[in-house]
């Protein structure tokens, strides 16, 4: 993709953001799920790593190395004409600056980061490291001349036993990724939980991103709770399995 056409297509993703509340990005694997999304109507896409590691027959949680990854989301990417932005999981190693190269030459206009590192046995990091990695993507970006938008990922809920328990630091994070330029941020697993959506929808003040089931969740409900940013993960592709399974049910021998 060239690249008046990848500038166009993130200053695209950036004026969605805003105009809609929230923006739905459908979660999409391969060719065939992003054209089906875009021809739905939907203006935007993401890839997720989850999908695209199991259409693969990788694992997730980097089983696949970042040149893997831009092999793969490539032809995704050239395949429609709305922007995409791109799970990149905590980074594959890659330095902010190599990271952003390789994927806005693949034509990627958005990326999510998260703070657990699976390439050093899944640890957390520190709020400031995760903040100056973040950082360290909006300096990229910017020096690019490409306005990336910055999806930034806590774990914080995910790995706790009680997920209300980090809250307070769970806002401390997201607060600083903020600060350090992300345009959204992205604390996963309390889509099902009202008052702690709120709260982190109270304490920042760009578009909080949740994770929602196609089926059975509801966009309403999301949208009174001031979510401003929706995606699948790899929720829309297990809707689809169980979906084909029943599907294929009378048939099987």
């Amino acid at each position: 993709m060239d690249f008046r056409t990848t500038v166009e297509r993130a200053q695209l993703l950036k004026q969605l953001h805003a105009q809609y509340q929230p923006l739905v990005l459908p979660t999409v694997w391969d060719v065939w799920s992003a054209r089906t999304a875009a021809g739905a109507g939907f203006p935007a896409l993401t890839i997720g790593s989850h999908p695209l590691a199991d259409s693969r027959g990788a694992a997730d949680q980097e089983g696949q190395t970042f040149e893997e990854v831009l092999a793969a989301v490539r032809p995704i990417i050239a395949a429609v004409d709305v922007p995409v932005s791109v799970d990149l999981e905590a980074g594959y190693g890659q330095e902010p600056a190599d990271l952003i190269a390789g994927l806005t030459e693949a034509g990627g206009v958005g990326l999510n980061i998260e703070d657990t590192v699976h390439s050093e046995g899944g640890r957390v990091r520190s709020t400031q490291e995760h903040a100056s990695y973040v950082a360290g993507l909006r300096k990229a970006a910017d020096d690019a001349g490409i306005p990336v938008w910055v999806n930034g990922r806590t774990d914080l809920f995910l790995h706790a036993e009680d997920a209300s328990g980090v809250l307070d630091e769970a806002i401390e994070r997201l607060r600083a990724l903020e600060q350090s330029g992300a345009d959204s941020v992205y604390p996963v697993r309390i889509q099902d939980d009202d008052d702690l959506l709120a709260a982190v929808v109270g304490a920042v003040s760009i578009p909080v991103n949740t994770t929602a089931h196609p089926v059975k969740h509801d966009l309403e409900r999301f949208r009174r709770l001031g979510v401003g940013r929706i995606t699948y993960g790899p929720l829309l592709q297990f809707a689809m399995t169980d979906a084909m399974k029943e599907m294929l049910g009378p048939w099987t021998p």
